[in-house]
């Protein structure tokens, strides 16, 4: 509590500094470049971890869901959360992010596959299929960015309630789906740019991006929050 002239009793509450800079307190003390700096660091550090998590293939899913889960928690505290239970969510997250990224990529290979035979000729279709194709590959990238935004909302867990809701706050906002699926195209065509080395601090900003466009859509439109 910090005093404030004018507030009941002399004293009132701070506003929570990691909201959006729409939700906080027009009074409340602007941020230096120092805070900019650290919590550009903070991220940074989030998509390093998270990419040191994903070597193993199979555990992406976890580090993934536990690095949204830690985006979640900054931008709702302004805090980190602590190394403990950071590695308990890990843990949690391991089994049912393995199945995730093994479904991910059967699904990732299918479109890969009939793209290419389409492309070859090997199967009849021709360009309608082609654009179809394409279409359900951007609404998959779409669906899987809000289904990270979710299960960073469960803790890191529970990816078949996650993607419901995705579906569910999808169809209400049928526009997220572009929005969520050009996130993923942007860091795809920063990744070809920059260094190979440099590729994994992308992921903590990925995450915030992903974060920012749901909650901004549901703060635009609270009656159809999925």
């Amino acid at each position: 509590m910090v005093d404030r002239p004018g507030a009941p009793g002399g004293t009132a509450a701070d506003p929570v500094v990691g909201r959006w800079p729409e939700e906080a307190d027009a009074a409340a003390p602007r941020r230096d470049w120092r805070d900019t700096l650290r919590n550009a660091s903070d991220l940074a550090l989030v998509g390093i971890l998270a990419a040191i998590g994903s070597l193993g293939v199979v555990t992406a899913g976890g580090a993934v869901a536990t690095a949204s889960a830690a985006v979640h928690d900054w931008i709702e505290t302004d805090s980190w959360p602590g190394l403990r239970p950071t590695l308990h969510r890990f843990a949690r997250a391991l089994l049912p992010g393995a199945v995730a990224t093994l479904a991910l990529l059967a699904v990732t290979a299918l479109l890969g596959v009939n793209l290419l035979a389409l492309h070859r000729g090997v199967v009849p279709g021709g360009a309608p299929l082609v654009v179809l194709t394409v279409v359900l590959a951007v609404a998959g990238a779409g669906l899987a960015g809000l289904t990270l935004v979710e299960v960073g909302r469960r803790g890191g867990r529970d990816w078949l309630a996650a993607t419901r809701a995705a579906a569910l706050t999808a169809g209400a906002h049928p526009g997220l789906l572009l929005a969520t699926a050009g996130v993923a195209a942007l860091v795809a065509v920063l990744g070809v740019m920059i260094l190979p080395a440099v590729i994994p601090i992308l992921g903590g900003y990925a995450l915030l991006a992903l974060h920012a466009v749901v909650r901004r859509t549901e703060r635009r439109h609270p009656a159809k929050a999925g």
